[in-house]
């Protein structure tokens, strides 16, 4: 059986091993076709399976904000801890399970779990699965949250944390020692959008016997199925592209095995971890745009990248889907539907003319974070991955440079989004 089968038939409930991961309705196919043979369109408008329910079902996802559930007999109780009925909002609730069997579906994975932001969702990943002793290995390029995270407190519970510099394979292959366990990648790299070939990673993953893990919150799983490469979690943070509209701070995991789906949630219940029902019902509702959304973010971003591209202003463009990207023909590979909204771009005029520049528009936003409708940019050295006060020391970085600018473009009509870039880029210092 193919890893593509092995996804489809784990999502089945088999109750005679416990808690199993959430289901859309469509579990078991609709006319000869199978759950992940429909249309990411149309998987993303799914919801639970509640055929158990009598009558008519709402089309949208009440919230459950109830803490508590009552039952009527004492071994009624029993079997919910046992078969993943609801008792105790902590331990599941009906609204964060619909999100999660649709981010299942969109996977193509055999389980979600949710969680209260992305840094929640690494943290947890990585206590569920290693101990002390254990070996971790991560690349630069990456949100500088998950790098502190990785730096700054993993490494007190006795796990070792060694970081490569480039997104290359050998990097990651030469990183590695007999206690390495997990490998933890970005796909595309933030801010730089470096891409990382999942397929040869998810294979040295197999070869040496550590697991990995690839955030792909850059892509979001309509443009990059990161367990269709054989890696065993798929990371997002929720607060990105797939709740998309600037409204909610959640993460999730989607693994490749059942198994995998069970030891992780019985740390999220246990940690208590978990996303909260208001936060789970609006993520419910931006996955139903999703694919609409990153097919415009990815032709708006395409756009205002070749315009960069060949502004004399601008000194070099980081995008995925340029020719000139040293990781275009792996981002083609792995993201043949579209490079995304993400677009980082170095100024000639260093320091000045990029805060000039995110200062000056007025279409897009001056604004940290990335993947709501609306286009936001930022100066990631004195914001995101920086501050004023430490610019000579980021000076040093060979990526973080004073003069680049990420750009997450949003969904506007381009011609604004052009025109905003274009007159802002007229005031900024040669």
């Amino acid at each position: 059986m193919n890893f593509r089968n092995a996804c489809k038939t784990s999502l089945s409930y088999d109750s005679t091993t416990g808690r199993s991961p959430a289901v859309c309705d469509l579990v078991k196919g609709v006319w000869n076709k199978g759950l992940h043979d429909l249309g990411e369109s149309t998987r993303a408008q799914r919801h639970l399976d509640r055929t158990a329910e009598p009558h008519s079902t709402p089309l949208t996802m009440p919230i459950y904000h109830s803490s508590s559930y009552s039952v009527k007999t004492v071994e009624e109780y029993n079997e919910c801890t046992k078969q993943g009925g609801n008792y105790y909002a902590r331990l599941g609730n009906p609204t964060t399970a619909a999100a999660e069997c649709v981010i299942s579906a969109l996977e193509e994975g055999a389980g979600t779990v949710t969680f209260s932001s992305g840094s929640a969702a690494a943290l947890s990943v990585t206590l569920a699965f290693l101990k002390a002793g254990d070996h971790v290995v991560l690349c630069r390029q990456m949100y500088s949250g998950i790098f502190q995270l990785f730096q700054n407190h993993i490494t007190r519970f006795g796990i070792e944390v060694s970081f490569v510099s480039e997104p290359e394979i050998e990097h990651f292959r030469s990183a590695l020692r007999s206690n390495t366990k997990l490998v933890f990648v970005e796909a595309p790299c933030n801010p730089t959008l470096g891409v990382v070939d999942i397929e040869q990673l998810g294979h040295l993953g197999r070869e040496k016997n550590f697991l990995t893990v690839v955030d792909s919150t850059f892509a979001s799983p309509v443009l990059l199925k990161a367990l269709n490469y054989n890696v065993d979690f798929a990371l997002h943070s929720c607060t990105k592209y797939m709740g998309g509209h600037t409204d909610i701070i959640g993460g999730c995991i989607t693994t490749r095995t059942v198994e995998q789906w069970r030891i992780l949630k019985d740390f999220q219940q246990t940690a208590g971890t978990h996303l909260s029902p208001f936060d789970a019902s609006l993520l419910h509702r931006g996955l139903k745009t999703l694919p609409v959304r990153m097919k415009t973010h990815s032709d708006n971003a395409m756009q205002i990248a070749l315009m960069l591209e060949k502004h004399p202003k601008v000194l070099r463009v980081f995008y995925p889907g340029l020719a000139s990207h040293p990781h275009h023909d792996i981002a083609q590979k792995l993201m043949p539907k579209g490079f995304s909204g993400i677009v980082t771009f170095e100024m000639k005029g260093g320091f000045a003319a990029a805060k000039t520049l995110v200062e000056s528009v007025r279409i897009i936003n001056l604004a940290v974070s990335l993947g709501g409708t609306e286009s936001l940019i930022e100066h990631p050295a004195s914001m995101t991955h920086g501050s004023l006060d430490t610019l000579e020391e980021e000076q040093q970085s060979p990526c973080l440079t004073l003069g680049l600018i990420r750009l997450s473009v949003g969904i506007e009509d381009i011609d604004d989004l052009m025109l905003d870039l274009r007159q802002s880029l007229e005031k900024t210092p040669n």
